[in-house]
């Protein structure tokens, strides 16, 4: 693991919400949809005082109520584990699974520059929302002017990352042409 990271471009993947057990396990959140990141993680970046990265290995880790209990190198009391809660456990890009064609980690959305179809600016994707329904839901932010597109093929037309842009039918134009 490089130690040099900048700890703002890596991947968010869960947060260590406490100390679990007595030989200084911590007990970490998920924000991940794929089931087998935490068991297979060997390695990870937390932030240290300052705000870079530092890394920290994985020796062991398993599920326990909706959570995941990790085992890091090195912490191995109640009051070492205790330092940890709270930080963001995050990961290189490099090191995310390939997703399907047409799929997308959210983090690579936010801050695309959102246009309709016309061509026409409708701001950029400040956030990815989930749960609320079907499909996740873009925030979009253009001015004073919040819209939410759902993530589906109906809304979403093109996704270029390359470009950063991301062409869009607003869900309100949607209904008018339906």
């Amino acid at each position: 693991m490089n130690p040099a990271r900048d700890f703002a471009e890596l991947v968010a993947i869960g947060r260590i919400v406490k100390p679990q057990g007595r030989r200084g396990e911590v007990a970490v959140e998920s924000y991940s949809d794929r089931p087998d990141r935490f068991p297979s993680l060997r390695a990870a970046y937390v932030a240290d005082p300052d705000g870079r990265a530092r890394p920290v290995a994985v020796t062991s880790c398993w599920p326990h109520k909706g959570r995941f209990v990790l085992k890091l190198e090195g912490v191995d009391t109640i009051d070492e584990a205790e330092r940890y809660r709270g930080l963001e456990l995050r990961i290189g890009e490099e090191d995310l699974a390939p997703l399907p064609a047409g799929s997308y980690y959210h983090h690579q959305l936010r801050g695309l520059h959102v246009v309709d179809p016309e061509g026409a600016a409708v701001g950029d994707v400040a956030d990815v929302l989930t749960g609320a329904g079907e499909a996740p839901v873009l925030v979009v932010r253009g001015g004073e002017v919040e819209t939410l597109i759902p993530l589906a093929e109906a809304f979403v037309k093109v996704v270029d990352l390359e470009r950063g842009r991301l062409v869009a039918v607003r869900p309100e134009a949607a209904v008018a042409q339906g």
